[in-house]
């Protein structure tokens, strides 16, 4: 992995049912870096986490200085 700190956190998003006025879930499963070859990334899940559906990483927000 190129950097220390992850540049990414991956969730898992379940939309709600067609029709319904509910907004999608989100569930944070994981971190994400950037590869060390600057073309891709890397994402660590942890043990025991069963993942199934949409897969969505997002830029991690910087903590405030």
């Amino acid at each position: 992995m190129s950097s220390k700190s992850p540049t990414h956190t991956a969730y898992v998003v379940i939309d709600p049912k067609e029709g319904s006025d509910k907004k999608a879930q989100w569930f944070e499963i994981g971190t994400v870096w950037s590869h060390n070859d600057g073309s891709g990334f890397v994402v660590m899940i942890p043990p025991g986490v069963t993942v199934a559906g949409r897969i969505v990483c997002r830029k991690r927000k910087q903590p405030n200085a």
